[in-house]
């Protein structure tokens, strides 16, 4: 059928700027656009119910970037079949990201983590059995993803080293398109370590600092008592003097108990990383997670975590500093979707158990398999079934959804089986208040 108008896509979602004009977001293609007082009159006409006629795009440089970038879709697309189609890359077979927990200890003892450090470093047997799984599908492959996690994965470099390298073996002699990024409290990140990691393709990293240090030491303290915050900061420091292309997100977790401490610990932050956007802001709320002290933690309600994110960020964007690439990255078709309700992604202890998500170990759900020192991985399929089919398929406002494409109803599998309700970003939950915290930055950006 040919196409004889273009109406406004159902998975739009707009915001404004602070100089009065307009943001434009469409998640099934990921594109965002910002429009001035002016323009925004002639976006808002072409996107209104009657749409588009074909004719008048002729010659129109504005309504043919609206289609470019999917804001407007041919009046006959069935935008919902499209969203559908979307849900199989996430079966794609050529793609595999592991998360491997090189050890399940810790040196830390933060008092809202949530795991109970079972064991210690990963075992002989499962070392070799993860490198012969990857020599078995590196050419089946095209992209590797490793998420080096713990515990705290830099109290065993030593396993690091030896798997990377292997790893790295066996993606160069398959042509597979290889990456790493790490989870680490940073106490262990020296000057001397920190080169052997970027060497290993280890290049996006995640560091928590909790506020200055008072408040840092008492929430992410050493098993045993004492401060950790001079020794990351000092860390980071020396990961500035290196000239190399990495990325590091500085997480800030934040709760009622910390709340005017990480407001004003924002200018310290400033006066540390302002000058070098390597390094990314990442505030997020503490959550009840299943560990010992939930019942003791001082959470945020919804309303308030939701408002102190973007509080955050966007003083964090008015002091100069950038904002890490996860708030935008998050944006983009498929990539909402919680790596636990992705087929390709296994996460996989210390002992050669595989689970779906690296938070639940203790449950039963989500032991999905072992892996064998050969390389052989048992895996209970209708287990897997539980975790990549929770959401879109049975959830007919996830279908119905702005967001789908980018979530597809599985943001966090584990929150829907946990609760019952669906999990939503918070990016999604503040999508005005996400898009224009892109677009200030963006426009910080540019002025700098």
């Amino acid at each position: 059928m040919k196409t004889k108008r273009y109406v406004s896509s159902r998975f739009n979602a707009q915001s404004h700027t602070e100089d009065g004009g307009m943001i434009l977001y469409n998640s099934y293609t990921g594109a965002i656009a910002s429009f001035g007082e002016q323009e925004q009159h002639a976006v808002k006409d072409a996107l209104k119910q009657g749409g588009v006629e074909m004719e008048m795009l002729a010659g129109n440089k504005l309504y043919q970037e609206l289609v470019e970038h999917g804001f407007l879709v041919p009046e006959q697309t069935d935008e919902l079949r499209r969203a559908a189609f979307l849900h199989q890359s996430m079966y794609r077979t050529d793609l595999m990201h592991l998360v491997l927990l090189v050890t399940e200890a810790c040196n830390f003892r933060c008092h809202y983590c949530y795991e109970d450090f079972p064991r210690g470093r990963m075992t002989d047997e499962t070392i070799q059995g993860l490198k012969a799984y990857i020599e078995q599908k590196a050419n089946t492959l095209g992209e590797l993803a490793i998420s080096w996690h713990g515990g705290e994965p830099l109290l065993v470099p030593h396993i690091i080293e030896e798997l990377s390298h292997s790893f790295m073996d066996s993606a160069e002699r398959h042509g597979v398109n290889y990456s790493a990024e790490m989870s680490t409290n940073g106490y262990y990140i020296t000057e001397e370590l920190f080169p052997k990691l970027l060497n290993w393709k280890i290049n996006r990293f995640m560091i928590t600092l909790d506020g200055p240090e008072d408040v840092h030491n008492v929430r992410r303290g050493l098993n045993g008592g004492r401060g950790t915050y001079s020794t990351i900061v000092n860390n980071l420091m020396n990961m500035k003097k290196v000239d190399a292309d990495f990325e590091v997100n500085i997480r800030v977790n934040f709760d009622n108990s910390n709340l005017e401490a990480v407001s004003a610990f924002i200018p310290t932050l400033r006066d540390l990383f302002a000058d070098d956007h390597r390094f990314k802001m990442y505030f997020r709320p503490v959550g009840c997670m299943g560990g010992e002290n939930d019942l003791h933690l001082p959470v945020c309600d919804e309303r308030t975590k939701d408002e102190m994110i973007w509080a955050f960020n966007r003083e964090a964007i008015r002091q100069g500093l950038a904002i890490s690439s996860a708030i935008t990255d998050i944006l983009m078709p498929t990539a909402a979707i919680c790596y636990a309700a992705k087929p390709s992604s296994l996460v996989v202890g210390s002992n050669g158990q595989l689970y779906k998500c690296s938070v639940a170990i203790h449950e039963d759900f989500n032991q999905v398999g072992t892996l064998d020192s050969d390389g052989m991985a048992h895996l209970d399929y209708d287990k897997i079934a539980y975790w990549t089919t929770s959401g879109e398929e049975q959830d007919e406002k996830c279908q119905a959804c702005f967001f789908r494409p980018a979530c597809q109803g599985n943001h966090c599998p584990l929150y829907r089986m946990r609760t019952g309700n669906r999990p939503c970003s918070y990016e999604k939950r503040q999508i005005k208040k996400t898009l224009q915290a892109i677009w200030e930055y963006a426009r910080a950006a540019e002025q700098a």
